[in-house]
């Protein structure tokens, strides 16, 4: 008929970046051939591409909502395959996003036959964006603070969070500026490696995050049934640190992290938590690939000699929830969390805690691709954070889930 191919990504060209969207293709010969490839180029300049074979239906017509993927960067019914098996040229690049106030433009094409992409069909583009219509983001600079507050449009009143990163440090803003899209007020706050905080603190002092609590409390969008915290990795032991000691903070989400002290001692009023003991002589590089495992370079958790560094979240009135992946190749974040639950629970507290098969340790907003590896910022090494792709992407979907649903239900 000479219709023009045409491909599209429904609802809306336009999403949030953890929006699910439907991609189609219309115009194709029926059971034709053709090849989809998804290209997104990062603030850095970065390449990510991901790809995947298909047949077009009896009417021509591609739906990867319902049309298997019959080879290449996935396989089978996978809607979002094309975003979450974007992978880098270069190895060991992590995607995220610096500038929230931009978008991640991702380009669609779909390529004639399973060979050697040289005839393009059609094609188009998913804008998709971290801050949703009308959020504001405030740079936040008040005493001691250095943070990102990020508002959801409306008077509110919206539950507050505190969002942390790892030991990475800087001031990462786009998972804060996502939840704030969907409607909780979030600062994203930095605690290392950022500005003139140190790279690796010598101490770390619980009134800075007390800090963050009465900022976040005193904003007249707030709700003031209580502040939830959420950290990965550093940030996850630090959130429930804030969560013990500091009793503005109601419900704690542990991505990725342990109920103990890690790497820098916590200075809180009258008493310091010091570090879990670990020796960095058995850190593991390896020969092939020249990465970094640490999952073995703590002492054991379960000597008593090093309960001194546990953080005593029995003693915490607020509500928690750990993450984990039981692929995580960085720390037994798993192990390390069982330890939390366990005495949480002999304690009588509900505690909420889901392990993912083939998940990593980066445990990521929806869509954002598997990193298996990347350099660490502060260490000047590249690590190994594990992960499997498809059980990965269908972990950070349930996680975020679940993320939101137990800030609504204790906020």
């Amino acid at each position: 008929s000479g219709m023009a191919v045409r491909m599209a990504v429904l609802p809306s060209p336009r999403c949030l970046f953890d929006d699910p969207v439907q991609i189609c293709v219309a115009g194709l010969q029926p059971q034709q051939a053709v090849t989809l490839r998804a290209s997104l180029v990062d603030e850095s300049g970065e390449l990510f591409q991901a790809h995947a074979r298909y047949r077009a239906g009896s009417h021509g017509e591609l739906d990867l909502s319902r049309s298997p993927a019959l080879g290449g960067s996935y396989l089978g019914v996978e809607p979002m395959g094309l975003l979450w098996s974007l992978q880098s040229k270069a190895p060991y690049k992590r995607l995220a996003k610096r500038n929230v106030l931009t978008p991640f433009c991702v380009d669609l094409e779909v390529y004639e036959g399973h060979g050697d992409m040289s005839h393009l069909l059609g094609k188009c583009t998913n804008e998709r964006w971290f801050l949703g219509e009308g959020v504001k983001r405030i740079s936040v600079r008040e005493g001691r603070l250095k943070a990102t507050l990020f508002l959801p449009p409306g008077p509110g009143p919206f539950p507050g969070l505190i969002d942390l990163y790892g030991s990475g440090g800087g001031l990462v803003e786009y998972r804060a500026s996502l939840l704030a899209s969907r409607g909780f007020v979030t600062l994203a706050l930095a605690y290392m490696a950022f500005e003139d905080l140190p790279a690796m603190p010598e101490i770390l002092e619980l009134s800075y995050f007390e800090e963050a609590v009465n900022f976040l409390q005193k904003q007249q969008q707030v709700k003031d049934t209580g502040i939830g915290v959420l950290g990965l990795s550093k940030g996850a032991d630090l959130a429930l640190s804030m969560a013990t000691f500091l009793p503005g903070i109601k419900a704690a989400v542990s991505i990725s992290g342990s109920g103990f002290n890690s790497f820098i001692p916590l200075r809180g009023d009258g008493f310091t938590v010091p570090p879990h003991p670990y020796d960095l002589g058995r850190m593991k590089t390896s020969d092939e690939s020249g990465l970094v495992d640490f999952s073995d370079i703590l002492d054991d958790h379960r000597d008593p000699a090093t309960w001194d560094c546990r953080i005593p979240v029995e003693r915490s009135l607020a509500k928690f929830l750990f993450l984990s992946g039981l692929d995580d190749k960085n720390w037994k974040s798993d192990l390390y969390c069982q330890d939390a639950v366990q005495r949480l629970q002999q304690n009588g507290q509900d505690v909420e805690f889901c392990s993912y098969s083939g998940a990593g340790h980066l445990l990521e907003p929806p869509y954002l691709p598997l990193c298996q590896a990347s350099i660490h910022k502060v260490l000047g090494v590249f690590v190994h954070w594990g992960g499997q792709w498809r059980e990965h992407a269908k972990a950070q979907e349930d996680a975020w889930r679940r993320i939101q649903a137990f800030f609504w239900q204790h906020l």
